[in-house]
């Protein structure tokens, strides 16, 4: 018995066979079979080589030649809202103000009069009529129900005129910090508002429960697990929303790696808590605070050297005076914690890097892993300097095709450093990827495909200025795995397959590596393992 029980404790309580397993280790290397125990990978090699850690009570799980990588790490998710979002009217294909105005009439005659009613997706670039909607199209299906529908971007929105009167805004509201309310030629407000003026129809809606964010947790989580994303940098965070996560582990709920990234507005309390990077354990861990800079490309609020090539005279929003990101990045270097901040034009970007620049001047610090998150316009001299001081970027590589309209946007001067991933690359800049859900789907292997191709078989027009910015397949890879990992501090336990690691895996129905380029969007994931534990399941 004894010699039994000594034999058994070498034994696997998880085996992963005949797959084509992708490491992403520094090496590259393949191997065909993992074993697992305890939640750590305790052996990677050639079925020879695992073979041995396969007993009575080892589960066997074949990948019947087909690609196993490691955990997906979403380096930039908004989950909770997500989660939220998947309750929403989804505008995402949308063509016409008419079939929006028929989407909300249809969800009013579900829910009944007086109910919020929320919705989210809607570009106009889409739209037939190529212009936003506004609170007169929303009143003429909704003046019994208050109406708040977000643009895809997150950064603008539209709202009808019951909603602007529960919020307070009408002719006399002046326009908040870092916000704009649009009006018409006599100063009425139009119901379109951009980057801060949600916040006032936000304030309006009546609060969710701390049940309703725990549900809406779960719902983000399960979207992302079945999409093979295993740990997440949940940015822009808010303490309920720290509480609900919190309250999904105590009940046993929670089977995805949340590293968080409080709003900036919570810095103070941080400060005053004592909690700095590292807080937590390797489930929900803080590493930080997210900033924004600047707006949106689609709503043309993200801040430009120049005017915006389809707005002669617009060059964006600074949303954040100068002095106080500087301040923000001081603060929160001092008492250790990492800084994400929202860049997407190229000024916003330069302000970004002349901020990290001063103060890295007076901290001294090191290995601070300070973050851009989106770092859409990078020109060649703002590249240089990223990699002079060593600032690594939360990019979305799916922005590539979802921002069809991009070189309308910027014209063919600036398409060309747009989304140049492999340029940064080249420079020693670290690339994590995202997906910024719910602006975008979770789908991160959609996002490897968006990278390799750059909208190719789309016939987006920026793939003209931008075929030399095109990511290898494992380049593309190792932005969801290893560089997320190193983004978030968890390199040395998430990111590869490797022994001692923690034994976050996926499973995909395809080799990719034998699958067609345009096909590769086509793939889907089989299995997720969390910790050892199959959390997610198709078919295999």
């Amino acid at each position: 018995m004894i010699r039994t029980k000594k034999s058994n404790c070498c034994k696997a309580e998880l085996v992963i066979i005949n797959g084509n397993i992708l490491t992403m280790d520094k090496e590259n290397t393949r191997a065909n079979s993992i074993a697992i125990k305890q939640g750590k990978i305790i052996a990677v090699g050639e079925y020879s080589d695992i073979e041995k850690y396969i007993g009575d009570e080892t589960q066997v799980l074949d990948a019947k030649g087909y690609t196993v990588l490691p955990g997906f790490i979403d380096s930039h998710i908004h989950m909770v809202a997500l989660g939220f979002s998947l309750g929403y009217i989804d505008l995402r294909d949308a063509s016409s103000i008419s079939e929006i105005k028929e989407r909300v009439k249809k969800r009013i005659n579900e829910v009944g009069e007086g109910r919020w009613i929320l919705g989210r997706g809607w570009d106009q670039e889409k739209l037939v009529e190529g212009r936003y909607p506004n609170r007169w199209d929303l009143d003429e299906v909704s003046r019994k129900n208050p109406v708040f529908l977000v643009r895809v971007c997150g950064h603008i929105a539209v709202a009808n005129s019951l909603a602007l009167e529960l919020a307070g805004i009408n002719k006399n509201t002046k326009d908040p910090p870092g916000g704009i309310i649009d009006r018409d030629e006599s100063g009425e407000p139009t119901g379109v508002l951009r980057e801060s003026a949600l916040e006032l129809i936000r304030k309006a809606i009546p609060p969710p429960s701390e049940e309703d964010y725990i549900q809406a947790g779960e719902k983000g989580m399960m979207e992302c697990l079945k999409n093979g994303v295993t740990c997440v940098h949940l940015v822009s965070a808010t303490p309920m929303e720290f509480k609900a996560l919190q309250e999904m582990k105590r009940r046993g709920m929670l089977k995805i790696r949340v590293r968080i990234f409080f709003d900036k507005d919570y810095l103070d309390e941080l400060i005053k808590l004592g909690l700095e990077k590292g807080y937590g354990d390797e489930w929900i861990r803080i590493n930080g605070i997210k900033l924004f800079i600047d707006g949106s490309l689609g709503g043309r609020t993200a801040a430009l050297r120049e005017d915006y090539n389809d707005m002669p005279g617009n060059k964006g929003k600074i949303v954040l005076d100068y002095d106080k990101l500087k301040n923000y990045i001081l603060r929160a270097a001092k008492n250790n914690l990492q800084t994400a901040i929202h860049g997407i034009g190229d000024k916003g970007i330069e302000l970004i890097l002349k901020a990290y620049e001063e103060v890295l001047k007076v901290t001294k610090s090191t290995d601070v892993r300070w973050r851009i998150e989106h770092a859409s316009i990078v020109p060649r001299d703002l590249v240089k300097k990223m990699a002079r001081l060593n600032i690594l970027a939360a990019v979305q590589p799916r922005f590539i095709i979802s921002d069809f309209w991009s070189v309308d946007r910027l014209g063919r001067k600036r398409a060309k450093y747009t989304y140049n991933f492999k340029t940064m690359m080249k420079e020693g800049i670290v690339l994590g990827g995202g997906s910024d859900a719910p602006v975008d789907p979770v789908n991160p292997i959609y996002s490897v495909y968006a990278a390799v191709t750059r909208g190719k078989y789309e016939n987006i027009e920026l793939y003209k200025y931008t075929i030399n910015e095109r990511l290898s397949l494992l380049e593309a890879l190792k932005m969801y795995t290893y560089n997320s990992a190193y983004l978030g501090f968890d390199e040395d336990v998430l990111g590869s397959i490797e022994e001692g690691k923690l034994a976050d895996i996926i499973i995909l129905d395809k080799n990719l590596e034998e699958t067609p380029i345009q096909e590769i969007k086509d793939c889907r994931v089989l299995v997720t393992i969390v910790n050892g534990e199959i959390v997610y399941r198709k078919r295999l």
